[in-house]
């Protein structure tokens, strides 16, 4: 055996011992993540069984899923100014306000990225995945202006660009909203 090939059977060993030992380790102490996803999962179930009727989770569609994200915004704790409220689009208003309370965008693009995850993981489709539909995003999307709007912070997409380009688009998106 050379020393080349004694180098691979090393690394190799190393690498299934530490695969091994990774598989192991992963079920007795699952990361915060995998704890999480389970706990998500869990709930979008224990949210269709309580349907009436209860919906199976091989029937569920895109619209159970949108219901579930507006059944969950009674749980929020971030203060969405309504159009009409005083404080509607500033970032720090000086007094309380009636405005409910709605689930924060990035939760809910983080719940759905977990759901989205959890459905496959336990057997269903990528083709079929409800939490992976167009719907979804532009759920997402409408939640994540609306709030913007609502503190008077606009959300705008991070791109990487030049800074000569970067100058000029500057100077034309304020045009926009102005």
């Amino acid at each position: 055996m050379s020393s080349s090939d004694r180098g691979k059977d090393v690394s190799e060993g190393s690498s299934s011992d530490h695969h091994n030992l990774h598989q192991n380790q992963q079920p007795t102490t699952p990361s915060r993540y995998e704890s999480q996803k389970r706990r998500d999962w869990n709930t979008f179930g224990q949210y269709l069984k309580n349907q009436r009727p209860p919906v199976a989770l091989s029937q569920c569609n895109c619209n159970h899923v949108l219901d579930f994200l507006r059944y969950l915004d009674q749980f929020g704790k971030t203060k969405v100014h309504l159009q009409g409220c005083i404080f509607y689009g500033q970032p720090e208003p000086p007094a309380p306000c009636t405005c409910p309370l709605r689930q924060a965008w990035g939760s809910l693009d983080a719940l759905i990225g977990r759901l989205r995850a959890a459905y496959e993981e336990n057997g269903g489709s990528p083709e079929t995945n409800p939490f992976a539909s167009g719907a979804i995003r532009v759920y997402l999307r409408e939640v994540r202006e609306c709030q913007a709007k609502a503190r008077g912070i606009p959300y705008k997409k991070k791109k990487k660009k030049p800074n000569q380009t970067k100058a000029s688009e500057e100077s034309s998106s304020t045009m926009h909203f102005s």
